[in-house]
């Protein structure tokens, strides 16, 4: 019977364990009516803090504590300043009290002085703060919470003006002296302004930087202003360097457009014959313009300065130190409002710009007689013309090389050729033999690019036959230099000098990721010396060329400040203008070979490696397999992935079409049906069909297909020209949230070419696109970026960063960039080291916060250096979806550089930053990492404490388990996770306090405690008195007959030490019986109580809930 008692009591406990464990998961951290036995909080609070105010404090500690309260003032600019600070220790536990203060203010805050303190100057609000510290400190997880913090806000009070009683130093009272008679101006406001500091590459199309201008904040300026609206005298000057001529009729260096889209007062421009236009408006209306008949060179710096004053323009025109001067007088005198629109450097909507770059560009808006524009000799501008200059002698040095290696039949030294050395031409006057040099470069210039002419002998039999054109060259020489690119048996590893030379003559030759790749060699000093302004000089040449990707690298530089480029968002714009356009382009032929969607592989994640598939893969073999079957999802799944390359397979047009065609003809799924039926419309792997792709459309868009509600407007739009059916149709297809139906039915709102509304209606064309834009269309949100980088849309005002982060978005769907990374995968797939990293480099130059990542990640298995890893890493998590590893990384590195250095705090926020944005992105370790530091007392941003559905009146209990029960619903459910055992201890750790509170219940827990040490001691016994038991009847049993005499003499004696023995024994088993019976009860009752405690705290939020 006892060991069934035992049994019986086991499982009661083990079921108890278990219960209990499930329900600590489930429990709510809604606080209850009771009192928890460590608090603190504010009993009685102004509603404005001053010098003299009294609050209260409620507290209760459950064993000696220290308590604290502090007055914080939050500024703008500063760091947040403790202006008091009081402490005490209460060593009475688990006895609710309450202090009274009384809030002594330091004189620079009670007194208005805010010049003795500059922290003052903008202070925002006052913040009380207020916590609890256990004596005796713990920092793990579940134990004894080791700070309680209560923040409440109020108000600045008016601080009254009676002096100080005590007398101020002698310092602060001669700066009192000083600034008490002081007439405070407005901030200062410059009439002359910088429109460009730093040179701007213009490609000649369509894209420029928009700059708009504000009235002036000073009345006596703002009056000056308006009065020369009919009585202007303004100033411009500007350096421009012109690569070629206007290839259209008009080219723009800067105009104006009014809030009607009309240009206005000024237009400078430049014509394809390299004249200037200059044309104004004048105050009757009327548009003037004169012409200056004066070619303007190629390939040097050139000044304009233009003065306007009435209806007089001077222009003075510079290069080469020498000056060109034209004068013009207009009918009227010039209307001239600045404030009128915006005004666009180089290239806008409305007018291409020039093809070349911008120098220095100052606006005088007053006017000046003495412009100070001047080029510095060592400025990026200069050598951006000396690098010209350099390419020039390149190409003119290839091109005769080219040329007569193509006029000759052999070169040798028995025919007319080039003369290579003078060693060779005296060797050949020693045999006598007549050889004729018709090279038409000198030897310096040979020997200057003898790596280039080394390499040219060497392709002399392609160049012969005319097969190797200018830009193929420099395709050439981009691969020889990358294929040997780092020498890495060298410490540091260097970028070899032929690469160097090699990579500068491909960039000569127009390839620009060549480019591209010189400008990230010298700006990050990979391998290489840095040189800073060599580097912004080729990612000039590279984005002047109408490179996407170096042009994505300018606009990235510009919109962080990276670099020594500026920070400037509306030149970011620029650049970011030009790509994304050309990546609307592209999304309409993203089926091509040269262009992939980009996949987000981080190649520190095994995982997301573990997600590539290619042709040879079980999971592709299982998807043909159930494709030829004849189900229509693998068929369907089977050509996307085929037609887009996804997943690592190579694009098979033909095949995708084919496996497109078979889903679509068994008119189950409506996608498929849509799918095929749009590649008939287009012709695209497939004859262009419009009959029977219409018939589809149609059945796709009985069947639900929303998509092909879009395919029907369009093709009673663009085919059948029905506009009054198309705007139907894309009105469904926009109201049941298809963004391309959202686009096009703007298109009909901004072209009014609704036959029900024909005017156009620019305020409804933008919310369509606003609304597709932030599904991700393409096409749509390069409208919006317009609209809000000139804020030219009555009731859409500028906003400069949110047009650049809109683009940023589509550059990075750009599918030439998603080749790149194909490309540079597959490379490290192949363990080609080398062209992983140079390809993932070009890609991560562009701002692709991923390929930033993957570079410091070969950075780091390669052996570079402690520079290229964290500088990639700075760099990607700039953008707005860093990959949550690279925030870990560098949050760890700040939390654990924190505890060496001296701007601890300042560091440890950071930490806490990294580790936010890390959780936001639902990674669990983020999110552990947070409590962790919340349980360290570390203050998380109220947008954090949102993000859990938490506020800053909670405690650090109540904070703490909130994330960690969010951190462990998204971690896997069948394993034990680090959230999971954290939260556990935590929520016992709770329910061990609650029980606990009483003395009756704090006796129960110690003699659970003594329970379980019964349990293990009296358990074992048991089993070593029944083992015992059997061993001696089997010994009795097995006892030798002995003699009647012999027997008769010692049954007396065995029989009354069997009795004691037995008796004995029993009495033994009885007592352990005893004692493992008592035990369970005072476990199950130990449980029972815990159950009860947990149940009363969750019961209230069920009910509420």
């Amino acid at each position: 019977m006892n060991w069934l008692q035992t049994i019986v009591l086991g499982y009661v406990f083990t079921a108890s364990f278990l219960l209990g464990t499930c329900v600590l998961q489930a429990i709510s951290t809604q606080s209850s009516d009771t009192t928890p036995d460590n608090f603190i909080g504010f009993d009685s609070v102004p509603d404005k803090v001053a010098d003299g105010s009294v609050i209260c404090v409620r507290y209760q500690c459950s064993r000696p504590c220290q308590l604290a309260v502090e007055v914080v003032l939050s500024a703008l600019r500063k760091t947040d300043l403790v202006v008091f600070r009081r402490k005490w220790i209460s060593r009475t536990p688990r006895v609710l009290k309450i202090q009274q203060l009384l809030l002594r203010l330091p004189p620079f805050v009670s007194h208005h002085h805010h010049h003795f303190h500059p922290s003052m100057s903008d202070t925002q609000n006052v913040t009380l703060r207020a916590w609890l510290d256990d004596l005796k400190k713990s920092s793990n997880i579940g134990s004894m919470l080791r700070i309680y913090k209560v923040q409440q806000v109020v108000q600045l009070s008016l601080w009254p003006r009676s002096p100080p009683a005590g007398c101020p130093s002698w310092s602060t009272q001669l700066m009192w002296l000083m600034s008490n008679n002081r007439i405070h101006q407005c901030p200062h406001e410059s009439d002359v302004i910088d429109m460009l500091k730093f040179p701007l590459a213009s490609t000649g199309e369509h894209f420029g930087v928009v700059r708009r201008f504000e009235p002036f904040i000073n009345g006596d300026l703002e009056r000056a202003r308006l009065h020369a609206v009919t009585e202007p005298s303004v100033t411009f000057s500007v350096w421009i360097y012109l690569l070629k001529w206007c290839q259209q009729k008009l080219c723009g260096i800067i105009h104006h457009v009014d809030k009607k889209h009309l240009f206005d007062s000024v237009l400078i421009q430049v014509s394809e014959t390299g004249d200037i236009i200059i044309q104004a408006r004048v105050t009757t209306g009327e548009d003037e313009a004169f012409r200056t008949h004066l070619m303007l060179p190629l390939w040097k710096w050139i000044r304009l300065d233009c003065y306007i004053l009435d209806s007089k323009v001077l222009l003075n025109v510079t290069w080469d130190a020498k000056s060109h001067k034209f004068e013009y007088v207009f009918r009227n005198t010039i209307h001239y409002n600045d404030t009128d629109g915006y005004f666009v450097i180089g290239g806008g909507r409305y007018m291409p710009g020039i093809h070349g770059y911008f120098g220095p560009f100052k606006y005088y808006r007053f006017g000046t007689k003495e412009i100070e524009n001047q080029l510095h000799p060592m400025s990026t501008a200069q050598e951006l013309d000396r690098a010209y200059v350099k390419c020039q002698e390149i190409r003119t040095f290839t091109k005769a090389f080219l040329q007569q290696a193509a006029e000759s039949h052999l070169l040798s030294l028995t025919n007319e050729a080039v003369c290579s050395n003078n060693l060779l031409r005296l060797w050949a006057q020693f045999e006598s033999r007549k050889t004729t040099c018709t090279q038409t470069w000198t030897m310096e210039t040979q020997q200057k690019y003898i790596t280039l002419f080394h390499f040219l002998q060497r392709e002399e039999e392609i160049i012969q036959k005319g097969h190797l054109g200018m830009k193929h060259l420099g395709s050439i020489l981009f691969e020889l230099s990358v294929s040997s690119f780092f020498l890495f048996e060298e410490k540091p590893i260097k970028i070899s000098s032929k690469s160097m030379t090699l990579l500068q003559a491909s960039s000569c030759f127009g390839n620009h990721r060549a480019s591209l790749l010189l400008a990230t060699i010298y700006l990050s000093g990979l391998g290489h010396p840095a040189n800073q302004k060599q580097g912004h000089v080729y990612s000039l040449i590279g984005a002047s060329s109408d490179d996407r990707f170096a042009m994505m690298h300018a606009g990235f530089k510009h919109t962080h400040g990276l670099d020594g480029f500026p920070q400037d968002l509306d030149m970011a714009y620029g650049y970011y203008s030009n790509v994304g356009a050309q990546s609307r382009i592209d999304s309409l032929r993203v089926h091509e070979y040269k262009q992939y969607t980009p996949q987000f592989i981080y190649l520190g994640d095994e995982e997301d490696l573990g997600t590539l598939t290619d042709e040879s893969s079980d999971v592709f073999q299982y998807l043909r397999f159930q494709a030829e079957r004849g189900d229509p999802e693998s068929q369907r799944r089977l050509g996307t992935m085929l037609y887009w390359g996804q997943n690592g397979v190579s694009k098979d047009i033909a095949s995708a079409v084919k496996w497109f065609e078979k889903s679509a003809m068994q008119m189950k799924d409506p996608a498929a049906v849509y799918d095929y039926s749009i590649l008939l419309m287009k012709g695209q792997g497939v004859k262009r069909n419009y009959t029977q792709g219409f018939q589809l459309l149609k059945k796709a868009a009985a069947m639900g297909s929303i998509n092909a509600l879009n395919g029907l407007g369009w093709y009673h739009g663009i085919v059948l020209k029905d506009h009054r059916n198309a705007t139907k149709y894309f009105e469904q297809a926009a109201l049941n949230g298809s963004d391309d139906g959202m686009f096009n039915l703007g298109i009909y709102h901004l072209t009014g070419e609704n036959p029900d509304k024909p005017w156009k209606n620019e305020s409804a064309a933008f919310e369509q696109f606003l609304n597709a834009s932030r599904i991700g269309h393409i096409a749509a949100s390069v409208e919006v970026a317009w609209y809000l980088s000139t804020g030219s849309l009555e009731g859409v005002s500028q906003d400069v960063e949110r047009a650049v982060i809109l683009l940023q978005k589509v550059c990075k769907q750009n599918g030439h960039l998603g080749f790149m990374i194909r490309e540079a995968l597959q490379a490290h797939l192949q363990e080609a080291w080398q062209e992983a990293l140079v390809k993932y480099i070009l890609a991560a130059e562009t701002g692709h916060g991923l390929s930033q990542s993957n570079v410091a990640h070969l950075c780091e298995e390669l052996g570079f250096g402690y520079d290229c890893r964290w500088r990639y890493h700075n760099h990607s998590i700039l953008n707005s979806d860093p990959h949550p590893s690279i925030l870990l990384k560098i949050g760890d590195y700040y939390y654990h550089s924190s505890s060496t250095q001296g701007d601890s705090l300042s560091l440890a926020e950071q930490a806490v930053s990294m580790y936010s944005r890390a959780a936001r992105a639902h990674s669990p370790q983020g999110m552990f990492n947070l409590a962790v530091l919340a349980q360290k007392g570390h203050i998380l941003p109220k947008s954090v404490l949102d993000f859990f559905n938490a506020s800053c009146s909670d405690g650090v209990e109540s904070v703490m388990e909130k994330i960690l029960k969010r951190c462990a619903a998204i971690e896997d459910d069948e394993a034990v996770t680090p959230c999971s055992l954290a939260l556990l201890g935590l929520q016992m750790g709770k329910a061990w306090r609650s029980v606990t509170q009483s003395r009756a219940q704090l006796i129960l827990a110690y003699a659970s405690i003594v329970s379980m040490l019964v349990f293990v001691v009296v358990v074992p016994l048991q089993g070593c008195l029944e083992q015992r038991s059997r061993t001696s009847a089997l010994r009795r049993r097995r006892t030798v007959s002995v003699s009647q005499t012999d027997q008769a003499d010692d049954v007396g004696r065995a029989a009354g030490s069997v009795w004691s023995t037995v008796h004995d024994e029993q009495r033994l088993r009885q007592a352990s019986d005893l004692a493992v019976t008592l035990s369970g009860v005072c476990l199950c009752a130990f449980w029972t109580t815990l159950l009860y405690h947990l149940l009363q705290k969750t019961i209230p939020s069920t009910v509420i809930q």
